[in-house]
């Protein structure tokens, strides 16, 4: 079995169990590093705009869609997996500026140029780096912008970490692969003409080591002080990422 079917396997069986519960209100962001997603949504609103059409890959089970919703964009999520698109498709079934579809992100379904924005919260590595990026220039319009909150996968630490979770069963290895890097966003730079990154969560990694002399409010209150004051890549573990296409 191909990753691409691992992937789609595993989420089609946690929306599955989902269906069958028949509840939706508890779809709820687990945000790791909430500084990063408030930046994240906070970038997005700023570029709404009467009758902008946003494209949201990689959407899951629409985790982070209701943020968009109350923002008017008028939204297309798409997801790989059919019961994520079955459970959104639910859940958002009376908002009129929503549907979401069965969709490859390293084929999009749509012709060129028909979105304002395209964004992206942790999906970068569920597809092909360099053919998503192309993918994501093609269906922009001129000017529009594609905004993306992911991990960084630059820290060591990080790594091993992922590396772990992929021996234990939690994730595919294309997935380790194409997990983004500096290198990748400079990618998106080049291609795009105009970008603006936002590095999040820099001393993550010391989190359990300074739990033990600090209270859990201090060191959040440190780590964000110090992703607003620096703004370091070398050692982040979330960016956020947003290109003009010129």
């Amino acid at each position: 079995m191909i990753d691409k079917d691992i992937e789609r396997n595993r989420y089609n069986i946690k929306a599955k169990l989902l269906l069958n519960k028949g509840v939706y209100s508890n779809i709820t962001p687990a945000y790791l590093n909430a500084l990063s997603y408030e930046y994240y949504f906070r970038t997005l609103e700023g570029k709404r705009g009467k009758q902008a059409k946003l494209l949201e890959i990689g959407a899951g089970m629409g985790e982070n869609t209701p943020l968009l919703i109350d923002m008017n964009y008028n939204i297309i999520s798409i997801d790989l997996s059919p019961k994520s698109v079955e459970v959104m498709n639910n859940k958002f079934s009376k908002c009129e500026n929503f549907s979401a579809e069965v969709a490859d992100m390293e084929k999009l379904p749509f012709e060129n140029e028909i979105f304002d924005v395209v964004c992206s919260a942790g999906s970068l590595s569920y597809g092909d780096n360099t053919v998503v990026m192309n993918e994501i220039y093609r269906v922009l319009k001129q000017g529009g912008v594609m905004i993306a909150v992911d991990s960084l996968n630059n820290n060591p630490i990080y790594r091993l970490n992922r590396y772990m979770r992929y021996l234990r069963g939690d994730r595919s290895k294309s997935t380790l692969i194409r997990m983004p890097t500096i290198s990748l966003i400079d990618k998106y730079t080049e291609k795009f003409g105009h970008a603006e990154i936002r590095y999040f969560a820099s001393i993550t990694w010391l989190v359990p080591l300074l739990n033990k002399i600090l209270s859990k409010q201090v060191v959040i209150r440190l780590s964000n002080w110090i992703d607003l004051k620096f703004n370091i890549k070398k050692s982040a573990f979330k960016f956020v990422m947003m290109v003009v296409k010129k």
